[in-house]
C-alpha cells in the first residue's frame, strides 16, 4: 500500500514537471497547443502501476497539471484565475481522457502485448489530443477549422511518443524478467545441491540402518547363548562376538558423525533465505497443519496472533521446534477443535506458545512427558510412537539457553510455552 501511495505522489509530482519540457508544433489560433514529455511520462506511469484505476489516475495528473500551471501563471505573467482556468482547462481532459480509453479498452489485459499496447496508446493519445484541440478552440472562440495537416501531425507525434515511452518500458519489464529467470535458476541450482547432498545422506542412513540390523540381530543371538546357560561358553568365541558389535557401533557413529557434519552444514549457513518473518513462519506452520489435520479426517481450527515488529527468525530452529508441538496437537485433538499459535516477544525473549483444546494431559502423566522414550501414542497395528518429541524440543530449547514449559491449565486445554534468548534465532548483526 506505501508503494502504491509513493508511485501516485511521483506521478502527480513528475508529470506536470514534465509537461514543462516543451514545444509547440501549430501556430495561429492553435498556437497554444503544446507537445511536452508530460504524456510519455504519464503512459510509463499508467503502465507501471497495475494495481491503481487508470481513471484515478487521470483524475488526479490532471488536477495537478491543471493546479501547477495556473500555479506558474500567477507567478510568471500575473494571470488572472478564471483566464488561466479557461487555459489550462484543455490540459485537464486531456489527461482524463486518455486515461479513460485504457480503462474502456481494459488495458490490464494487453500487458502481454506490446503491439496491443502500442496501438492503444496510439489510440488514446491522438483521441485526447483532438478533444484538447477543439476544447483550446471553443474556449478562445476561434474559428480555425483541425485539418488533415494538422491531425497527420497529432498523428506522427503520438506514434514517436508512444513508440519511445513504450520501448522504454518494455526494457525495464525485459530487464526484470531477466533477472527473476537468474534467481530462479540459482534457487533451482541450490535445490538442487540440497537434494544431492541428502540423496548421499540417505545412503548413509541406509547403512547405518543395516548395521543396527545386523546389530540387534547378534545382540540377540549372544542373548540366546548365554540363556543357553547348559552349553558351554567359548571364551574367545563370545569376546570376537561382542568385538564385532562393538566394531559395528563404531561404524554407526562415524555414519551418523558425517551425516550430522552434512545436515549441520546444509542447515547453519547463514544466508539471506534461511530467514523469514515470524509472520511467514506462522503461516507455513499452519498450512502444512491444515493439511495435516484433513489427511486424518479431522476438523481443526487454526487461531495465529504474531507480533508484528519481531525481527527475522531462522527458518530451521523455528520449524524444528514449533513443529513438533502443533503435530502433536493435531494428533491429540480426537475430531474436531481449536490450536492457538502465539509468537511474541517478553523483554528479550521470544515466546512461541502452542494451545489445544484436546483431551488435555493428567496429572499424574506431566512429570513423564519430557522423559525420552515415554509416549501415548500407539498407531493402527499397536506400536508405540518413539516418545522422542518433546525430549528432542527439550534438549533444543535448552541448547538455545531457553526452555519448555507445560502450563498449569485447570481445564481440559494443553499449553506449551517455549522461550528462548532472542538472539539465539535472529540473524547476526
Amino acid at each position: 500500500m506505501k508503494k502504491r501511495w509513493f508511485a501516485l505522489l511521483l506521478m502527480i509530482l513528475i508529470v506536470p514537471l514534465a509537461g514543462e519540457l516543451k514545444f509547440y508544433p501549430f501556430d495561429s489560433e492553435f498556437s497554444s497547443f503544446r507537445v511536452s514529455f508530460g504524456s510519455p511520462a504519464f503512459l510509463f506511469f499508467l503502465l507501471w502501476q497495475r494495481s491503481t484505476s487508470f481513471v484515478f489516475s487521470g483524475l488526479l495528473v490532471g488536477l495537478s497539471v491543471l493546479v501547477f500551471r495556473m500555479a506558474l501563471d500567477w507567478i510568471t505573467i500575473d494571470s488572472t484565475i478564471a483566464s488561466s482556468l479557461l487555459l489550462h482547462m484543455p490540459a485537464f481532459f486531456y489527461y482524463v481522457v486518455y486515461a479513460l480509453i485504457f480503462q474502456l479498452a481494459k488495458a490490464h489485459d494487453l500487458y502481454n502485448q506490446p503491439l496491443g499496447i502500442g496501438l492503444l496508446s496510439i489510440i488514446a493519445e491522438i483521441t485526447a489530443s483532438m478533444l484538447e484541440l477543439m476544447l483550446s478552440l471553443t474556449y478562445s472562440s476561434a474559428t480555425d477549422i483541425i485539418a488533415f495537416p494538422i491531425i497527420s501531425k497529432i498523428l506522427i507525434i503520438a506514434v514517436i511518443r508512444s513508440f519511445f515511452i513504450l520501448s522504454f518500458f518494455f526494457i525495464i519489464n525485459l530487464r526484470h524478467a531477466e533477472l527473476a529467470a537468474e534467481q530462479q535458476r540459482e534457487q533451482n541450482k541450490h535445490l538442487l545441491m540440497l537434494i544431492s547432498a541428502l540423496y548421499e545422506e540417505g545412503i548413509h542412513v541406509r547403512k547405518s540402518l543395516q548395521n543396527a540390523e545386523n546389530i540387534t540381530r547378534d545382540c540377540y543371538n549372544l542373548y540366546k547363548d548365554l540363556q543357553d546357560c547348559h552349553l558351554p561358553i567359548n571364551q574367545n568365541q563370545l569376546a570376537q562376538t561382542l568385538l564385532g558389535i562393538a566394531g559395528q557401533v563404531h561404524e554407526i557413529k562415524k555414519d551418523n558423525q558425517r551425516i550430522y557434519a552434512s545436515l549441520t552444514q546444509l542447515i547453519s549457513e547463514k544466508k539471506l533465505h534461511d530467514y523469514m518473518t515470524a509472520s511467514e513462519l506462522a503461516e507455513i506452520i499452519i498450512q502444512s497443519h491444515q493439511k495435516y489435520a484433513r489427511s486424518l479426517h479431522k476438523t481443526i481450527t487454526f487461531d495465529l496472533q504474531v507480533e508484528d515488529l519481531l525481527p527475522p527468525l531462522h527458518v530451521y530452529t523455528v520449524l524444528s521446534l514449533v513443529n513438533n508441538l502443533v503435530s502433536n496437537a493435531v494428533e491429540a485433538i480426537k475430531d474436531s477443535g481449536l490450536i492457538k499459535l502465539s509468537i511474541y516477544s517478553i523483554n528479550e525473549n521470544i515466546v512461541f506458545r502452542v494451545a489445544d483444546t484436546g483431551p488435555g494431559i493428567p496429572q499424574k502423566k506431566r512429570s513423564l512427558i519430557f522423559k525420552p522414550g515415554y509416549t501415548t501414542k500407539f498407531d493402527l497395528t499397536g506400536n508405540p510412537s518413539t516418545g522422542m518429541g518433546l525430549p528432542y524440543i527439550k534438549d533444543l530449547a535448552n541448547s538455545l539457553q531457553g526452555s519448555i514449559t507445560l502450563e498449569e491449565i485447570p481445564t481440559d486445554k494443553t499449553v506449551f510455552t517455549i522461550q528462548l534468548p532472542l538472539q539465539s534465532v535472529i540473524k547476526e548483526g
